[in-house]
């Protein structure tokens, strides 16, 4: 197993231009360790993270998007695996971090915690690859090729907590954060004038 800090730290390291889409305690934890006007973060819908990064992905064909999921989130809405594989975004990668808890609400197990597999269940509603990592090197090492590849793709890390960061729900909903994520969003899209003249 995988403490969750260090798995994003890994992450950080090889982020370039990357939308990240981060909920729950990857979110609180991921604003600490890659501070970007491209997060788009948030605590309070539980399930959507994936929904929200599909339709981040759709809209901006020309952006690589990650998600970082939670097992319990992701539970919540099982079903976006099948429209993600169905609208067959290459620029999206889901990055599920499996504790196998809802750690937010209290720790409580999830169901077929420590039986289920994300994995098996992406490949099965028709993403393109699916991949498993519970130790750090491994990570470390694919990662790169991971990033250069073709999605829709599914990425489970199996973490345990690691350093605790300090809550900022300030920095995850406050309306100068979500107009910076928007700003650079547009910044983006105006050095691609195609992408501009396709939107209009």
């Amino acid at each position: 197993m995988m403490k969750r800090d260090e798995c994003l730290k890994v992450l950080a390291q090889r982020r370039r231009d990357e939308i990240v889409v981060a909920v729950y305690k990857a979110a609180q934890e991921w604003i600490h360790i890659s501070p970007s006007d491209l997060n788009y973060t948030f605590t309070g819908a539980m399930g959507q993270g994936s929904s929200h990064a599909l339709g981040i992905a759709l809209g901006r064909p020309d952006k690589k998007v990650i998600v970082l999921d939670g097992d319990g989130s992701l539970l919540m809405n099982l079903g976006s695996l099948v429209t993600i594989a169905h609208a067959g975004c290459e620029n999206l990668i889901h990055m599920v971090l499996e504790n196998g808890t809802y750690e937010t609400t209290g720790g409580t197990p999830i169901p077929g915690a420590g039986r289920i597999s994300f994995a098996k269940i992406a490949l099965a509603a028709g993403y393109r690859e699916a991949y498993e990592f519970d130790n750090l090197e491994e990570w470390e090492e694919n990662l790169p090729a991971i990033l250069s590849e073709k999605g829709p793709i599914m990425v489970v890390l199996k973490v345990i907590p690691g350093t605790e960061y300090p809550e900022n729900f300030r920095r995850l909903y406050d309306l100068e954060y979500r107009e910076a994520f928007r700003r650079a969003l547009m910044d983006t899209k105006k050095n691609n004038p195609s992408l501009v003249r396709e939107q209009n």
